[in-house]
């Protein structure tokens, strides 16, 4: 399946986000933690904010490294969430946008999140999402 994005660079605010993040859980790679955030802003109801991103930072990966061996299943989340929101799935420049959209907002969600300070919180959260709670 075709990516929405080659390279996946972000705004300095989401890599000050993911270093606290990164204190906070321990995990130290930047894809694991934009997978749980891409996914836990997919989980949210509403669309994100068409908000301008500003991709300042240095911090960069291309979509393998980004997504690992879950990458169609990313490719797959997005177009549906797309879907659901009445975006065109069809349009590349869609589906690079929204990407980017729900990978920051996710960021933001996460280390803005009062109660999550170890990896187990994180992992509480998914549970929450899962529940529907």
């Amino acid at each position: 399946m075709e990516p929405p994005v080659e390279r996946i660079r972000l705004s300095q605010m989401a890599k000050d986000q993911l270093v606290k993040l990164k204190r906070y859980t321990k995990i130290d790679q930047w894809n694991i933690l934009c997978r749980w955030a891409f996914c836990y802003s997919l989980a949210e109801t509403s669309p994100p904010s068409p908000i301008p991103l500003k991709l300042d930072s240095n911090l960069e990966m291309s979509w393998p490294v980004f997504s690992g061996n879950m990458g169609d299943i990313l490719i797959v989340a997005l177009k549906q969430r797309c879907r659901n929101d009445g975006l065109d799935i069809t349009n590349p420049e869609i589906l690079s946008r929204q990407f980017l959209l729900h990978l920051h907002r996710g960021i933001g969600y996460l280390a803005g999140n009062p109660r999550l300070k170890r990896i187990d919180d994180l992992v509480k959260l998914a549970e929450k999402s899962s529940m529907g709670g």
